[in-house]
């Protein structure tokens, strides 16, 4: 008898995905989008910040008449031995050669810069600390401005435009170079930060949508790091490229080969549903899914109420009365607390940036310490958000870093490593505390009023950034000075925070009315709980 044997071959089913379920999807197409966007992102990052480098200060000293070379140079054996302020001429005796002065100063109306490698000495902004500040502080303002603008073009015209358009409208910035005067440069300045300052949110916005609700979070680390990256590969463009108008077109012309996004990003699924382009949508999602190789079911690909059922896209929202909204004791403390700690960070964090090159020993490897040490403070801040909660991680972290900022004031500088580790140490936290606090704001607002209760906290925040770069005329005053400011803004408000719940784990409020109603639970429980501790008296 023969026996046949036959062997059956495994057949492995493949699951179909629902357009909703694909749209769910992280894959390589997915990675490839994100990548795009944080390639943008550091670019932008770069020029968030080129101030701090383009206008620093350089060695200047007073022109003297009839003692100069030609030309005149800085380093001269004539200048007198004593400490003479830079921003005043030495009076020499008339009938003796340079090398004798009286001892007495005037005021100084001409310099000689040791080198043009800033715009202070190209543009002759010697002794105006208020001029040289502003160049930050007008930043800051277009990047406000930017704010406005950029949330109604990334929702009017799509997301990708919006990236695309801001992105590479940037690159405006490269005029800088060409400037031959002080007004000229600031009018150029504000103009590109108003235009780059809108790949932000656009950016962040594909990175939510792109990467489905699971991946909310990693979106938001990889976006962060994306920045880092960029301030630290500026730090270090600066350092062998320290001629200001060198490095502005060093860092600009790249951002033009974002037009290659056209044809290498897609646009939001998300948004193209919400705005009636379904065609364009399950195109989108099949080019996705034919590059990530997974199947997907076309059954409702033209039964738009139940895509919109699936994803949770509505159309219109009820909102919030402003009467509502600014009437109710627990939303305005809320609204207090997170507006003064998106300034407190913002103000902290960019003005510490800001006085790295301030710290003793090389300003370009302190300031790329400075922009390295957001890398721990990102990943310190994740853990501690999702291991203990938001609340506690952000009261701490403002404290130290405030606490450190008043110690590191009033170190001797001859103690540079002390000095140096402090101020790494408060920028690092900061950092962490940044991320927090942006965190926490949004989970604090009901969903109703959300949208404009953050844009409020992202003005505060915007005003602490155009604040930091006035800080450095403080050092005139006193030198510690902003040093002082940093560490009582900080310690103000993590006491302040004391004032807001624990927000984690807890679903979010959709209403104000949901949001006093857990506030009113929140202080049954607390004294019930302190009456059950209470000892029971019994009669005799």
């Amino acid at each position: 008898m023969k026996v046949t044997s036959y062997k059956h071959k495994e057949t492995k089913i493949e699951k179909v995905y629902e357009i909703w379920e694909a749209m769910e999807y992280f894959g390589s197409y997915q990675k490839i989008q994100y990548l795009y966007v944080c390639i943008a992102t550091a670019f932008v990052s770069m020029y968030n910040i080129n101030y701090i480098f383009v206008a620093g200060d350089i060695n200047y000293r007073c022109h003297v008449p009839h003692c100069e070379n030609t030309p005149a140079q800085y380093q001269v054996d004539w200048w007198p031995n004593s400490t003479i302020d830079r921003c005043s001429r030495p009076i020499y005796n008339s009938s003796d050669t340079c090398g004798t002065f009286k001892g007495l100063v005037e005021e100084c109306n001409r310099w000689v810069y040791e080198s043009n490698e800033t715009i202070i000495g190209e543009l002759d902004l010697a002794c105006q600390p208020l001029k040289i500040s502003m160049i930050g502080t007008i930043h800051n303002v277009g990047m406000l401005i930017s704010m406005v603008i950029s949330g109604w073009v990334s929702d009017r015209f799509g997301r990708k435009p919006a990236l695309i358009f801001f992105a590479v409208a940037s690159c405006v910035g490269i005029v800088k170079s060409f400037a031959n005067s002080y007004y000229m440069f600031l009018v150029i300045e504000c103009l590109e930060a108003a235009l780059s300052g809108g790949t932000y949110p656009a950016g962040m916005v594909i990175m939510i949508e792109a990467g489905g609700k699971k991946n909310r979070v990693l979106a938001g680390v990889l976006f962060a790091y994306a920045i880092y990256v960029g301030e630290s590969t500026f730090a270090i463009a600066a350092m062998f490229l320290p001629y200001w108008k060198s490095l502005i077109r060093l860092i600009y012309t790249p951002i033009i080969l974002c037009l290659s996004f056209i044809y290498l990003m897609s646009e939001s699924p998300r948004w193209q549903f919400l705005n009636g382009k379904t065609e364009e949508a399950i195109a989108n999602i099949e080019r996705s899914a034919k590059f990530n190789k997974i199947q997907i079911n076309k059954q409702h690909a033209g039964d738009i109420e139940i895509l919109k059922e699936k994803l949770c896209i509505r159309e219109v929202e009820d909102r919030e009365s402003y009467m509502k909204i600014f009437t109710s004791k627990e939303i305005l403390i809320r609204v207090l607390v997170a507006c003064v700690t998106r300034f407190t960070a913002s103000f902290v964090y960019y003005g510490m940036m800001i006085h790295s090159v301030w710290l003793p020993g090389n300003k370009y490897t302190n300031f790329l310490l400075s922009t390295v040490m957001s890398f721990p403070g990102e990943l310190a801040s994740l853990y501690l958000m999702n291991k203990i909660g938001r609340k506690l991680p952000l009261i701490g972290g403002f404290i130290v870093c405030g606490t450190l900022c008043l110690a590191s004031a009033f170190i001797p500088k001859a103690y540079t490593w002390a000095v140096i580790s402090l101020f790494l140490l408060a920028k690092m936290v900061m950092s962490a505390s940044f991320t927090g606090a942006v965190t926490y704001a949004m989970e604090l607002f009901p969903t109703n009023a959300r949208g404009t209760l953050l844009g409020v906290c992202a003005f505060a925040s915007r005003a602490g950034g155009m604040l930091a770069p006035l800080t450095p005329m403080l050092t005139d005053i006193y030198p510690p000075l902003p040093y002082i400011f940093f560490g009582c803004t900080s310690i103000m408000s993590g006491l302040l925070t004391t004032l807001t719940p624990e927000t984690k784990d807890l679903p979010l409020m959709d209403t104000v009315e949901q949001v006093e109603a857990s506030v009113s639970k929140r202080k049954t429980v607390a004294e019930n709980l302190e009456q059950s501790r209470r000892p029971s008296i019994v009669p005799a």
